[in-house]
């Protein structure tokens, strides 16, 4: 029997798609929610299932980006081939992604044993959404917004590429968090930052999903509850790009700020008072 029902994969899916760009940690989430429901977020088929819906998600950015990644797809590919188009900012683009996506395979590979255990634990997920949230609010704070997306450089990328690891060391500081936060503090605009992290996560997200989907199978997921809550993913994750896009070009990140600390706060209580294990 599936360690993950469809009902349950729906659910899980739906708060995947809603998260995973939002800069509030889907990988927070999912353990909570996972918690509530009473699935061992500890279980192997359960981190399995939780990176193989990731993949929804990404394939939402694929659609809705498209054209900015054909065109940066066909531009490395002349690139490949004419030296004179080795100038062009898509091409160099495109290894910056390449390269910037390195550090956190890295970190995950040689890390993992510390991921699916001690740092999994949901006080650590309470933890990093408060910390991560102090990081946002200085970096929205500070940075000068001055920067487009035209203005980003090799150090960009893999200064904010590496930010990842932080995400993947402290479920609950947020990918998406970390990666906006860093390129704020870097001096580029909310829209710049948010799209920048876009393309930087999706290597990175893709290959931890086909990474974990060998073993999300074997320990009892079901390809089933993975399949729907993949789809659920996708296009719960679609919408909340969409929305996200538009939010960030009026408003700063205060409201994610401000549910963070709540949501940390309130799974710190809920910890303490023994609703929840970690």
């Amino acid at each position: 029997m599936s360690a993950i029902s469809i009902g349950q994969a729906i659910v899980l899916g739906a708060v995947e798609g809603v998260t995973e760009f939002l800069p509030v940690s889907s990988t927070g989430h999912l353990k909570i929610v996972e918690g509530l429901m009473g699935i061992p977020v500890d279980d192997d088929a359960v981190i399995g299932f939780s990176a193989v819906i990731q993949v929804g998600a990404i394939a939402a950015v694929l659609v809705y980006f498209s054209k900015d990644i054909a065109r940066i797809v066909s531009a490395w590919g002349r690139g490949l081939r004419d030296r004179e188009e080795r100038y062009h900012h898509d091409y160099k683009f495109a290894w910056w992604v390449i390269f910037a996506t390195i550090p956190i395979v890295l970190v995950g590979l040689a890390a993992k044993p510390l991921i699916k255990g001690p740092l999994a634990s949901l006080w650590v997920v309470a933890g990093s959404l408060i910390v991560g949230s102090g990081v946002m609010w200085w970096a929205d704070r500070t940075g000068r917004h001055k920067r487009g997306e035209d203005d980003t450089s090799f150090k960009d990328a893999m200064l904010v590429g590496g930010s990842q690891i932080l995400a993947l060391l402290f479920p609950g500081f947020s990918r998406s968090g970390a990666t906006m936060s860093t390129a704020l503090m870097l001096d580029l605009d909310r829209v710049a930052a948010t799209r920048l992290s876009f393309f930087l996560g999706i290597p990175a997200l893709t290959g931890a999903g086909l990474y974990e989907l060998k073993d999300a199978l074997g320990t009892g997921a079901g390809a089933a509850p993975l399949a729907v809550g993949t789809l659920v993913s996708f296009v719960v994750a679609y919408a909340s790009i969409a929305w996200l896009l538009k939010f960030i070009a009026k408003h700063t990140f205060n409201a994610f700020v401000i549910y963070r600390i709540v949501v940390g706060v309130l799974l710190f209580g809920l910890l303490g008072t023994g609703v929840l294990h970690s």
